[in-house]
Formats: structure tokens, sequence, C-alpha cells
């Protein structure tokens, strides 16, 4: 899903996407790029991804690990702790 997501997204070779890539050095996603991707993401999970968690990202192997997180430990941690932005 990412990775289709980011080869799409960026028209980045599968190749090229080895977890030790920097996005911003190795493959030239800036920030924007960064934005499109969360929503990308979001849309193919049918999830709330918050961008806030990816703020520390470098690697195609950190969005991975992040993504993965996020996604088995439930995507918003914060909503019903009290510290949830939205409510």
């Amino acid at each position: 899903m990412m990775v289709d997501a980011m080869q799409r997204l960026f028209e980045v070779d599968e190749s090229a996407l080895q977890r030790e890539a920097r996005l911003y050095e190795d493959l030239d996603i800036d920030s924007i790029d960064s934005v499109n991707l969360i929503i990308e993401l979001r849309k193919r999970t049918g999830r709330d991804i918050p961008a806030e968690h990816f703020r520390e990202v470098r690697t195609v192997g950190d969005v991975r690990d992040t993504l993965e997180q996020l996604l088995l430990g439930g995507a918003n941690p914060d909503v019903g702790t009290g510290t949830d932005k939205r409510t």
C-alpha cells in the first residue's frame, strides 16, 4: 500500500524505495509531497492519520514503521485522553 502510493505520487521506481532511502536527500520528496502522501494513505486506509506523527520521519523505513504503528495501535492514540486537539 505505502510503496504503491509513493510510486504513484512521486513517480519513484520501486527499487529506489529501500528502507534506508532518505525522503528528502535520496527521493527528492519535500514537505508538500509528504502532506500529499498522508492524504493518500488516509484515503487508502479509511483511517485518520495525524500529520504530526510524521514530523520526525526521515526515511522510507520511518514512514513504514510510523504507518504500521498507527494502523496497528490505533490511528489517533490521543482520543479519549483529554489531549485530542479536535475536542
